[in-house]
């Protein structure tokens, strides 16, 4: 059981750190930092809203298997 949690744990992390590379936005790396950006409000709208709410259940998918593993 112990690895069964170890294996789904791993393979959540992969599939989070996936869903937060695909959201990076065109225009808001590391020279934004001095440079601006982000003055404009903006929606999020398909496949960038569904990663988003993805990232949202996987995060809590994850934590809820790390408290798992405590338990066994």
């Amino acid at each position: 059981m112990q690895n069964i949690l170890l294996v789904t744990q791993v393979v959540l992390a992969v599939m989070i750190i996936i869903a937060i590379l695909l959201q990076a936005q065109h225009g808001t790396g590391f020279g934004s930092t001095w440079r601006g950006g982000g003055e404009t409000y903006h929606t999020k709208r398909g496949l960038e809203k569904v990663l988003f709410y993805f990232t949202i259940v996987a995060v809590g998918a994850f934590i809820l298997v790390a408290l798992a593993g405590f338990a066994v």
